[in-house]
């Protein structure tokens, strides 16, 4: 087989984008360099009396420096509060201890296999699209296990398998976002959410829901699903040419695409029986068995929230009454996880008792180890961010600005999306990036109409569709191992020229769907609507 013609990597704007990332520091040390530069900020613009006036209550909010004595004494007293109660350390941590059990079971590796197999040569791509996408939910499973299956699947029905790659991997990473239900990425950004929500002082009654995108991540995949598919089919594999089957290659890899033994199958059984059971359960504790409803508000508690919300009581919302429900869904993913992982791997074999349990739950947490550096220093400058007051005051200014400029909120919100995509070129970590940009776009997004599930839904189209193009994700370096194992020589520009179209496709189909979603006012997910109303300030 003949090598590829490689173009230099280091030539062109992809090569400035590589060359420009690789000397970015590592996100911790982003988030240390940016809190020094915010201390600078904080300090000028208390000297120079920055304020804005506050949406809701009409108070003049004024600037204030990270270096004020206040402000110091909270950072060295209140640093182990500060740390442990980020939101998003909490939700990433308890679906964790699920989903690392399920991983290490080999559950997930078990299920993506068994969904792709004896796939009919006519519906390869858009399955392959499909699974890539809901094995989001598998966390590194998606790329170890799913992206390299793709290629001996293609290979196997006599098509290019780097055209495999490319579909699994504009799937798995670029279709980050689209899924047929909320996950951990959704714990772990509405985490980030709501602290952005809580620092902005601004009371509409929003409350944080990681069901929250439901609506639009379907609606994602199903955009995403026909586009992939065109995209693949017509686009890179033309573009890629008559595969030769090399028998002897497929086989060298074929042990990813080995048959699931009678435990593997017995296990996926009794995964789906404990699915059945969690949800089953869940289900039961919304809708209630007599007086006994853990996760409904009823009586006294319906009738404080009617009053809060100054409504009679059998105006309030069914969504307000199941907001218990929509709280306890992270509790629910990480029981819904350990439990298909444990009945999973009792009966394929890979858990003998509940110290490999224990083990896997542990190593799960090991995992972890960088997220916990990462979130130490995204939680004390988020803080100190709160603190300086210039989160609130950037949004007030900055909402001001585009009603001034007569921009069109849909056209705003569509911006957004684009500046996300950019950024997501030199900043890989998803939550990195959230936590850099909720303090600001979720109050200014609010203070337009649009609320905090609007603001992570135009986040997460932007962060996904250019995931596949930059070198500076973290499994690029594996994409590009897993190609050579078909071609010999396959470099970094030949990688991420294959990927640009479903990156421009994507973003592009994104930024639509954001725009029209936002123009007919549809809801995000349940009990998640896309406008807000921001209370103005009181007499």
């Amino acid at each position: 087989m003949a090598d590829a013609k490689v173009k230099d990597p280091s030539k062109g704007f992809l090569g400035w984008v590589e060359r420009t990332g690789n000397k970015l520091p590592d996100p911790v040390f982003i988030f240390f360099y940016l809190t020094l530069f915010l201390i600078i900020i904080s300090v000028v613009a208390w000297l120079s009396g920055l304020s804005a006036k506050h949406p809701t209550t009409g108070e003049i909010i004024k600037s204030e420096s990270i270096l004020s004595a206040e402000n110091v004494k909270n950072l060295w007293v209140e640093m182990p509060k500060t740390f442990t109660h980020f939101h998003p350390l909490g939700y990433v941590l308890v679906v964790m201890l699920g989903a690392g059990v399920a991983e290490r079971a080999g559950l997930f590796g078990s299920a993506i296999r068994a969904a792709l197999k004896n796939v009919p040569k006519l519906l390869l791509t858009p399955m392959v699209a499909l699974i890539a996408m809901l094995s989001n939910h598998a966390a590194d499973a998606g790329y170890v296990v799913m992206i390299p299956l793709a290629a001996i699947i293609f290979a196997s029905a006599g098509r290019h398998p780097l055209a495999g790659i490319a579909c699994g991997f504009a799937g798995v990473s670029g279709g980050f976002s689209a899924n047929l239900a909320p996950g951990q990425l959704d714990a772990l950004l509405y985490g980030i959410t709501e602290a952005a929500y809580d620092a902005s002082s601004i009371d509409a009654g929003w409350t944080a829901n990681i069901a929250g995108n439901t609506y639009f991540i379907i609606a994602l995949l199903l955009i995403y699903l026909p586009l992939i598919w065109w995209v693949t089919d017509k686009v890179i594999e033309p573009r890629l040419g008559k595969w030769k089957a090399d028998e002897d290659q497929v086989k060298e890899y074929g042990d990813e695409d080995k048959p699931l033994t009678e435990g593997q199958k017995k296990g996926l059984r009794h995964a789906g029986l404990a699915i059945l059971a969690i949800c089953g359960f869940w289900a039961a504790m919304g809708i209630g068995i007599g007086d006994w409803i853990p996760l409904r508000i009823t009586g006294a508690e319906a009738e404080a929230l009617a009053l809060t919300k100054d409504i009679p009581v059998e105006d309030l919302k069914w969504y307000d009454v199941l907001g218990p429900f929509f709280k306890s869904l992270v509790a629910a993913f990480m029981i819904l996880f350990l439990a298909a992982g444990w009945f999973y791997g009792k009966a394929a074999g890979t858990i003998k008792d509940h110290r490999d349990l224990v083990e896997m739950m542990s190593e799960a947490m090991k995992d972890l180890a960088y997220y916990l550096v990462l979130a130490f220093a995204a939680a004390h400058f988020v803080a100190m961010f709160n603190w300086s007051n210039l989160g609130l005051i950037s949004a007030v200014h900055g909402a001001n600005g585009i009603e001034a400029s007569g921009l069109p909120l849909p056209l705003a919100l569509g911006l957004i999306v684009l500046f996300s995509a950019l950024l997501n070129l030199f900043v890989g970590s998803a939550s990195a990036k959230w936590a850099l940009l909720a303090p600001v776009l979720v109050p200014l997004l609010m203070l337009l109409g649009i609320s905090p599930d609007g603001a992570t839904a135009a986040y997460r189209v932007g962060d996904g569709a250019t995931n596949i193009i930059t070198p500076l994700m973290v499994y690029f370096p594996l994409i590009l191992v897993f190609a050579r194992r078909w071609q010999k020589g396959y470099g970094l520009g030949s990688l991420t020229a294959m990927m640009i179209p479903y990156s421009i496709f994507m973003l592009i189909s994104g930024v639509i769907l954001m725009i029209v979603w936002v123009t007919l006012g549809l809801d995000l997910g349940p009990g998640a609507p896309m406008a807000i109303d921001v209370p103005g300030p009181a007499g």
